[in-house]
């Protein structure tokens, strides 16, 4: 029989509302602990997850003290990963951490050997390969629907960073001074994705633009990545106008929006921003495989937490573990060194 997990979660910020309603529906679960300095966003929290006022705590240190957990959820920024990590390992904790998971290599390899000494399990929460279209076609490639691959094509649009003007409220005002942005915060994601439905890529090359006057970072990037058999192409950006949803309205929210063109020898398999998923065979007819195959944040939560929670039970491996994360996070990093340098980035056996 399947052990009860206690979870102390970190940070009642933005995203946590997704974390905590997972963890409210998932079997073998309790909430045993939430911590965040701000007291009135703690307390708003708790009130909307019936988390009782002695399971409230200021600080991660004060709830490993009185808190009886197993597992540290941190929903919390990069910069203060390594120490949260660090004193959950050193507690014993089991660990899920939000990406981005670090700001550099080398802050990612140590928490990884800090959780590895305190033999402790680490998972980063990386969302993105759980959505359902995804998963969907996750499942059409490994069946052989598109035959050999030759050539994908992967499309992000918003019309996000332009908005980003000081006047305007936004959800995470701390975009704007990110001195990497848009393949840090969200690159993680693309790059995890793409290598759970490609594989590792041999080398990449980047190009990224800075076009909203509002921020530090960058909003726009191209980026080719090759294969030994087959290549792909990143188009992202926070600041196209080509797939707007209607008349831009306030606040300013994000309105993600994503294609993927998925070029093999028997099929081609396509991914419509409006979430129809398609194949359109050698003949030219296209059949439609599923429909409103959307960005369904909330539910990738739960297949997250579901699979967290299923490899502690069984022992099997994260598929998002903190080791495998390091690859995802060489990606992003060779990004950015590739724009800066104007070189390929080569990437070494694995």
């Amino acid at each position: 029989m399947n052990k009860m997990w206690k979870i102390g979660v970190v940070g009642a910020g933005y995203w946590s509302d997704k974390h905590l309603q997972a963890w409210r529906r998932i079997p073998g679960v309790q909430i045993q602990g939430l911590c965040d300095p701000d007291k009135s966003r703690l307390y708003s929290k708790a009130e909307a997850y019936d988390i009782p006022e002695d399971k409230l705590y200021g600080t991660l240190e004060e709830m490993l003290a009185a808190a009886d957990i197993d597992v540290v959820d941190i929903i919390t920024p990069p910069d203060t990963h390594p120490e949260l990590v660090g004193r959950a390992a050193r507690a014993g904790k089991h660990i899920m951490c939000q990406k981005p998971f670090a700001h550099s290599m080398e802050e990612a390899r140590e928490m990884v050997e800090a959780a590895k000494a305190a033999e402790v399990r680490l998972m980063v929460t990386e969302n993105w390969r759980w959505l359902q279209p995804m998963q969907t076609i996750r499942e059409l490639l490994n069946s052989g629907a598109a035959g050999g691959l030759h050539t994908i094509r992967y499309i992000h649009t918003d019309y996000y960073s332009p908005r980003f003007a000081p006047e305007n409220e936004l959800p995470q005002p701390f975009f704007r001074e990110m001195p990497k942005l848009l393949f840090y915060e969200m690159g993680v994601h693309w790059y995890d994705t793409w290598r759970f439905l490609f594989g590792d890529p041999k080398r990449l090359y980047a190009e990224t633009r800075r076009v909203s006057p509002y921020i530090t970072g960058e909003d726009a990037g191209l980026i080719t990545l090759g294969y030994e058999d087959y290549m792909g192409f990143m188009d992202m950006s926070w600041a196209t106008r080509q797939n707007l949803p209607g008349l831009l309205t306030m606040p300013v929210l994000p309105e993600h929006k994503e294609q993927l063109i998925i070029e093999g020898d028997q099929a081609t398999l396509k991914l419509y921003s409006s979430g129809t998923l398609s194949l359109i065979d050698n003949s030219g007819t296209e059949t439609i495989v599923t429909e409103n195959n959307g960005l369904d944040f909330e539910e990738s939560h739960f297949r997250l937490q579901s699979h967290f929670i299923h490899c502690l039970n069984t022992g099997e491996e994260f598929q998002t573990s903190g080791e495998d994360n390091l690859k995802t996070l060489e990606l992003v990093f060779g990004t950015y060194r590739s724009a800066e340098e104007h070189e390929v980035i080569h990437f070494g056996q694995r």
